[in-house]
């Protein structure tokens, strides 16, 4: 039996076999048989040996130190470091001495630069090729001294940055320069990590001289996103596009383009391609967080993949990184000798733990809130009866059964009561009128007290159970709106006729859809600028999910695009989560693998086989679950599982998936790590793994169980409004407001003219531009509209119902209406415009009741100066010639208009 060391001596010569090297023993020696030679127990001084000296090109370049299974490699540099120095005089070298040194047991390799400037070993998946190691001799060639220098070698443009962004990006570099070889960007949802992302990666080609980037993605639309960002990045220097420059490949296949020096990918795709596997299309617009959720404890490993070595890549960024470091990702990750740099909005430990700590960028939420980056957001609850606790319908009820494959429904007859809880809703049973009562509270409620005084319906984004549930959704939305199908729209993997992509594009860009229901295809990532509702109709139990999804309605859109899509609304200044299961109240956790579950959907088993797992236990599991099926199955769907699998049935493809785990029939094929073994298992899971006609076909008969329709219980609203962290913050808001008033009434202009009973003298536009800014400090960017959401949201004493003509749309002169409700001189809230018109309406009848009247044109020149005073606060001469108006004016009013003009400006404004 061969002795540890022998069999880590096996494990060696394969990798480096595979790695492109020639094994040769010192009485076989011939350093021309290949570009690189590794010869075993290599003489060197002092009679010593080292286990493997490596050549390229006939020239001695490295060493090898094999050590058996379980032995700890880290104090073994030291003697890698000796035989290195130790060469004997004959041997023709590179350099001296050597400049690369690994120790390896097979299973766990490590590896050294003595080129860098500090060297020190690191983990290494498998050896690398002879002819990159002899690229790394160039001059210039060593990374790790280009990227020491980086901190000098250019000043960073701040065109198109704002600070954070360049915060990100100096940290980075910072952290790159010492050769931290991991590193963490924490930045919210919506503050531009992707754009930042592109702004390094171009640096790091053209500065340091990064031969390939890669770039992660969760799902296939989030890489054309990051591809869209890459072909409009206008380089800060040369004036051109990113993709004038460098060549930006989208891996659509399992082919490197070699000369491109990007490639975005999704994990899953990148994972199959190490596997030496195609991907199924689907799949890679799945989100690799959905698809790793039900992972084994063992997941099926990676291997070396002479196509893709390991220095294929100098970085890695992976976006949405707290979804990529788990169990079958991260072997993805650790696969390359490449930097790695996580991007998140959302780090758990896990995430902070896998990039050692290293976070070199935190930026959150609040932050980006104060920055005018992310627009705050408040929570609107809505409870039911039904969502609460469930129901019961007594036996001798007719209900409704659907088909869960078809959709087709039938009567049928309780023979016994039916009684479910809420977390069986939309799953096992249907409720249709707790959904209507949900949508309908939404819709009563939307422009009254959500978004007051919008007449067009916001740009709504609704989270569904499963595709099932927001089919029902979309369909009781349409009817509650009295709306036609282009309102409202699915956008999950399953929507027919549009792609999802599409659907996406026009949610985004087109007024229509108004309202989106999706399960988990827009939970993450994607970009929709409008977005100012997110309403929750499932529960999440993942912080870091939920923080992602409800991220989508962060994001800031200027002023011209908002209006293209939503007419009504003049700015976007926060944004809405509707919770009608409570998941804002519900404790979540950071988001780990989910290795304790104790059953994996059907669905998920065969996925994993087509992206190339091959663990035993997955194997087994699903044969189990194809001979459970195929009992229950009718001759007639047995037939087209046969047609589709060429002649096999789900029994014969479940004793195939049991072979290919069978011991003796491994043994027969060369055993496990043979050529033929790997063929026969391929040909074993071919059914599965290449045809998704047919696991789609199983799926179809898995979910043609029924699933019952309660058409009987009745739906009762419990509460409808802000929930309690909303409507207090709006008090703090309220109160925070009227003790700046107290505290600064002498020092503030406006504030001292609006403190004043009379006014004293006219405001200006300057004094309430001058109170905005000292605002923005404690309320905000934008004060104004955050006051105003805080008093429609309760924070006064006065009922909302005395808010008049509530509206998104607030300018700078409602501080009047804001500090006069504040200071309890007025009981109503009013745009300042509409204070405004009813004070001039008043004055006119005044005049005409002292016997004043006032010519046409007269008329219309006051109104003139009304309207002035509605943007501004006060007209004055500057207004009016800076108009080109005062001519005329004066002409109809002679000496008369400077009087008259004080007198509106006085009585207007007070």
């Amino acid at each position: 039996m061969p002795s540890p060391e022998e069999l880590a001596r096996e494990k060696i010569d394969k990798l480096l076999a595979e790695c492109g090297w020639i094994i040769q023993n010192r009485s076989t020696i011939n350093l021309s048989a290949s570009r690189g030679i590794a010869i075993r127990e290599a003489l060197l001084k002092d009679r010593d040996e080292v286990d493997y000296l490596l050549f390229v090109d006939g020239k001695a370049i490295g060493t090898v130190e094999a050590k058996p299974e379980g032995f700890t490699l880290t104090g073994v540099e030291e003697q890698s470091g000796k035989y290195g120095k130790g060469l004997l005089d004959i041997y023709p070298k590179w350099r001296e001495p050597l400049p690369f040194a690994y120790e390896s047991t097979g299973i766990e390799t490590q590896f050294t630069n003595q080129l860098d400037p500090s060297p020190k070993s690191r983990n290494v998946f498998a050896f690398h090729r002879p002819e990159t190691l002899l690229e790394y001799l160039e001059p210039n060639a060593n990374l790790n001294t280009r990227l020491t220098n980086l901190l000098t070698a250019d000043q960073m443009p701040t065109t198109n940055l704002w600070s954070a962004q360049i915060e990100a990006i100096r940290n980075l570099e910072k952290s790159l320069a010492v050769n931290k070889r991991r590193a963490l960007i924490q930045m919210a949802t919506g503050s531009g990590k992707t754009y930042t992302a592109v702004n390094f990666v171009y640096r790091l080609i053209k500065l340091v001289g990064a031969r390939r980037v890669l770039f992660l993605v969760d799902r296939g639309n989030l890489g054309d996103q990051t591809l869209k960002e890459f072909q409009q990045f206008v380089t800060p220097d040369d004036g051109r596009k990113f993709t004038e420059l460098y060549n930006v490949q989208h891996l659509q296949s399992a082919q490197l383009d070699r000369v491109s020096r990007v490639c975005i990918s999704t994990i899953q795709r990148l994972y199959s391609m190490l596997r030496g596997e195609e991907i199924d299309p689907e799949i890679d617009e799945r989100s690799g967080y959905e698809l790793r959720e039900s992972l084994w404890k063992q997941p099926p490993p990676v291997v070396y993949n002479p196509n893709v070595p390991i220095e294929t890549f100098d970085f890695i960024i992976t976006d949405e990184c707290h979804r990529s470091i788990y169990n079958l990702w991260r072997q993805v990750l650790e696969y390359f000798d490449a930097y790695l740099i996580g991007l998140t909005a959302t780090p758990s430990k896990q995430t902070i733990g896998f990039f050692n700590k290293n976070l070199v960028m935190e930026y959150g939420h609040e932050h980006a809130v104060t920055d005018n980056v992310n627009v705050p957001y408040d929570v609107y609850k809505i409870d039911t009866e039904i969502t609460q606790g469930g129901s019961r319908v007594e036996k001798g009820f007719y209900v409704d059964k659907r088909d869960r494959l078809t959709r087709k429904v039938r009567w049928e007859q309780l023979d016994e009561d039916l009684a479910y809880a809420p977390n069986e809703l939309d799953r096992a049973v249907v409720a249709p009128d707790q959904i209507r009562t949900v949508i309908r509270a939404f819709r009563d409620r939307l422009f009254t007290e959500i978004f007051p005084g919008r007449t067009v319906v916001p740009k709504t984004l609704i989270f569904a159970k499963d595709d099932s549930h927001a089919d029902d959704i979309v369909k009781i939305v349409r009817e509650e709106f009295d709306k036609g199908n282009d309102f409202c729209q699915k956008i999950t993997y399953r929507t027919t006729g549009a792609s999802p992509k599409e659907l996406i594009q026009r949610f985004r860009n087109s007024p229509n859809p108004r309202i989106a229901v999706t399960v988990d295809m827009i939970a993450t990532g994607t970009d929709i600028k409008p977005l100012e509702i997110v309403m929750f109709m499932r529960s999440v139990k993942s912080r870091s999910f939920f923080e992602q999804m409800k991220g989508r309605g962060v994001r800031v859109i200027s002023d011209t695009d908002f209006q293209s899509v939503t007419p009504d609304a003049k700015t976007k200044t926060h944004f809405v989560i509707v919770d009608a299961v409570g998941v804002c109240e519900r404790d979540k956790t950071d988001s780990r693998p989910l290795e304790q579950r104790p059953s994996v959907p059907l669905e998920k088993l065969m996925e994993h086989i087509a992206i190339g797992a091959r663990e035993p236990e997955l194997f087994s599991s699903l044969a189990v679950r194809l001979i459970r099926l195929e009992k229950r199955i009718e001759p007639d769907l047995r037939a087209e599982v046969e047609k589709l699998s060429g002649g096999k049935t789900l029994s014969n493809i479940a004793r195939d998936l049991l072979d290919a785990i069978d011991p003796d029939k491994i043994e027969q094929h060369g055993g496990s790590s043979s050529r033929e073994t790997a063929d026969f298992i391929q040909k074993s899971v071919a059914p599965i793994a290449t045809n998704p006609d047919l696991r789609n076909k199983i799926l179809a008969i898995q979910r043609a169980a029924d699933q019952t329709i309660d058409t009987v219980s009745q739906d009762k609203l419990l509460f409808a409004g802000a929930d309690a962290k909303t409507s207090e913050a709006a008090h703090d808001t309220v109160r925070s407001f009227r003790d700046y008033i107290e505290q600064h009434k002498a020092e503030i202009e406006a504030l001292e003219i609006l403190y004043s009973r009379p006014f004293k003298k006219r405001l200006t536009e300057e004094s309430l531009r001058e109170l905005e800014a000292k605002l923005k400090p404690q309320f905000g960017p934008q004060p104004v509209p955050t006051l105003w959401n805080a008093f429609e949201k309760g924070g006064t004493r006065f009922p909302s119902a005395l808010i008049k003509h509530k509206s998104q749309t607030r300018r700078f002169t409602d501080l009047v209406s804001l500090v006069r409700v504040a200071l309890e001189r007025e009981p109503i809230l009013q745009p300042f415009e509409e204070h405004v018109r009813q004070r001039f309406a008043a004055w006119l009848e005044e005049k005409r009741a002292a016997g004043i009247a006032f010519e046409p044109d007269q008329l219309t020149w006051l109104e003139k100066m009304r309207d002035y005073i509605s943007a501004s606060g006060s007209v004055d001469r500057e207004h009016l010639e800076a108009d080109n108006v005062l001519g005329p004016i004066y002409k109809a009013f002679g000496e008369k208009l400077w009087p008259l003009m004080e007198e509106l400006n006085i009585t207007l404004a007070a």
